[in-house]
């Protein structure tokens, strides 16, 4: 059986995840930044998953300039996966804004216990 590869997708206007210790940090496995792609803005980050599907990760940050939040890039992909019955990808969460970051994690946790 052929394996996909694993790919990381970073969601974040800000944060290059080649440069600095933010892929040691937040994504260790992709610690020598193959496979990662990195997208800007939640336009960006829902052609990327409408074109490619669910990545193996995703690393969100919540405040993604002037437009859609992390918070509405969490939402996209929980109507991903109830539109095509996918499982919830690996995630991490990178922002410096605490309630943003609890918001995304509350999303994800109501979603995974009542699935």
């Amino acid at each position: 059986m052929h394996q996909k590869t694993k790919i990381l997708l970073w969601l974040d206007d800000m944060r290059n995840p080649f440069l600095g210790e933010w892929l040691p940090l937040y994504a260790p496995d992709f610690i020598n930044g193959d496979h990662v792609v990195w997208v800007k803005d939640y336009s960006e980050f829902c052609s990327w998953v409408s074109e490619n599907g669910l990545p193996y990760k995703i690393a969100f940050d919540h405040d993604l300039g002037d437009g859609p939040t992390g918070y509405d890039a969490a939402k996209f992909v929980v109507e991903y996966c109830m539109d095509n019955d996918q499982e919830l990808p690996c995630y991490t969460i990178q922002s410096s804004n605490p309630v943003g970051k609890a918001n995304i994690n509350g999303l994800f946790a109501s979603y995974i216990k009542n699935k």
